[in-house]
């Protein structure tokens, strides 16, 4: 029987979700910190000829509100300003030679090295370097979004403290985002790789073998391998003298060991901090929140910065007002024009709409944050925060969970009680005896408070601390009370004597 090819055509309705230009604007905007965000103002009004600052005189007079189709002010800006930009758009109309030829503005940066050398200086965190350095791997979109999740996962210290299939169910759950845990495993041994070394360590063995890892081969290294591999309980207990018998080494052999052993950095996150100069009182808070008032209320404020007013360039809005007043007798070089200017300035007010968006959101999550938390910024005792998750403040504020992801990551809150992160704020929930929901923060004070108070000749192993913490009324196994012992840096009983 013959076969027969046949061609048909098929129309089918297929629904996708994608972001607008201007929505993946707004979702750059609310992952940067306050510090970023001057730079891409900065970058903006740079590229931008339609987009400028609003003058104090303006702001004065109320003019800092002109949209396409107002008329000119002639008084918006000096003379020289003025003319500066005038030079600007004729410049850039003039280099309108083609069709496929687009203009160029003088304002852009010429060479990519000069772009470079735009760091952020001192105000470049721990988690934004790391994200630069991200920048530089060939990831592919989950593994880029699965990074950045590790990233933020971190504690203050460098080290990954949240076991892997934890990270793997909050990825699933907050971010849609289902894959294994060897996923997450090969993903996190790329961060690994970043500095400073160490950084990414789940315990302080590893991050002290990360290290050692960086260091050129020789009989040194393979020594200190061997000293954090084989007798890392001597060494945390400092029996030098064991660790000397054991690898037959002379005295000065020992001591230089030693030596070489103690210049590792049990905290890299911390290391970076300081030659970043980023340390917990150089840190730009995102948001000021203000004490509490006479009749009780919690006020804040967002910090703004150097973050100027825009407005869009009454220039170009009256150049476009002018061409559409005169369309029967445009030739085909204002019509170019027109298509310039009209595109310029659309982008300015897309960029001043998506920052009005970005500050309304923050301003709602930090709002929703303060409530949920009053009493916290009440008193500042950190056992009186509540269980807080992204889903919670999406279900206050009626944003996505990933928006809230994006607003809580890398920003800092400025207290009466101190600087914190957003994501201090954040904290599952545990059912204790009473049938009430506590916070996992809260027990983790209780249990350092054990810890603190016993009697040091005889530590509590872990089993007798889950039984000391149920009689507190919180009943939680011996593997949950080692595992908040590990988060705190606390060593095992043997190690506490």
């Amino acid at each position: 029987m013959e076969q027969r090819l046949v061609q048909e055509q098929i129309q089918k309705q297929v629904q996708q979700q994608r972001l607008t230009q201007q929505q993946m604007m707004l979702v750059k905007m609310l992952e940067m910190p306050l510090s970023e965000m001057e730079e891409s103002v900065k970058a903006e009004l740079d590229d931008n000829p339609a987009l400028e600052r609003v003058s104090e005189a303006d702001d004065a007079s109320g003019s800092a509100d002109m949209d396409e189709g107002d008329t000119p002010d002639d008084g918006y800006d000096t003379p020289d300003e003025r003319e500066e930009r005038k030079d600007a758009l004729d410049a850039a109309l003039e280099q309108m030679g083609g069709d496929d030829e687009m203009p160029q503005s003088q304002y852009a940066y010429t060479d990519a090295a000069e772009a470079e050398e735009r760091v952020y200086g001192d105000t470049t965190s721990f988690y934004d370097r790391l994200k630069e350095q991200m920048g530089m791997e060939d990831l592919s979109d989950t593994d880029r979004d699965i990074m950045e999740y590790l990233i933020g996962s971190l504690d203050e210290d460098g080290l990954l403290h949240k076991p892997i299939s934890t990270i793997c169910d909050e990825l699933a759950i907050y971010n849609n985002i289902d894959v294994a845990e060897a996923d997450i495993e090969r993903v996190l041994h790329i961060l690994q790789t970043f500095d400073p070394p160490g950084v990414g360590a789940r315990s302080l063995q590893e991050c002290l073998l990360l290290q050692i890892e960086r260091r050129p081969d020789g009989r040194m290294k393979d020594l200190m391998r061997r000293v954090i591999t084989s007798y890392f309980t001597a060494f945390t207990r400092k029996h030098w003298d064991k660790i000397q018998q054991e690898l037959q080494l002379t005295d000065l052999q020992a001591r230089t060991l030693m030596g070489e052993l103690v210049k590792l950095n049990p905290k890299p996150g911390a290391s970076l901090g300081e030659t970043e100069g980023r340390n917990l009182q150089q840190i730009t808070p995102d948001f000021i929140i203000d004490p509490v008032d006479d009749e009780g209320h919690i006020n804040f404020t967002l910090n703004h910065g150097d973050l100027p007013e825009l407005r869009v360039s009454p220039t170009f809005a009256g150049m476009i007002d002018a061409y559409k007043k005169n369309k029967a007798s445009m030739n085909r070089k204002d019509k170019e024009a027109l298509l310039y200017a009209k595109e310029k300035v659309d982008k300015a007010q897309g960029f001043i709409k998506a920052i009005k968006q970005r500050q309304h959101t923050l301003t709602v999550t930090m709002r929703a944050i303060i409530d949920w938390q009053r009493q916290f910024f009440l008193d500042g005792d950190e056992s009186d925060l509540r269980p807080m998750i992204l889903k919670d403040i999406a279900g206050v504020t009626g944003l996505d969970i990933s928006t809230i992801s994006r607003v809580a990551n890398v920003k800092y809150a400025q207290t009466q009680w101190g600087i914190f992160p957003l994501k201090f704020f954040f904290s599952d929930g545990y059912v204790g005896s009473d049938g009430e929901e506590t916070s996992t923060r809260r027990l983790r004070i209780a249990l350092k408070e054990l810890i603190d108070h016993e009697d040091k000749s005889r530590p509590l192993s872990d089993d007798a601390l889950a039984e000391q913490m149920k009689k507190q009324g919180f009943p939680v196994a011996r593997r949950t009370v080692a595992k908040y012992r590990m988060q705190l840096g606390i060593p095992v009983a043997r190690l506490r004597k």
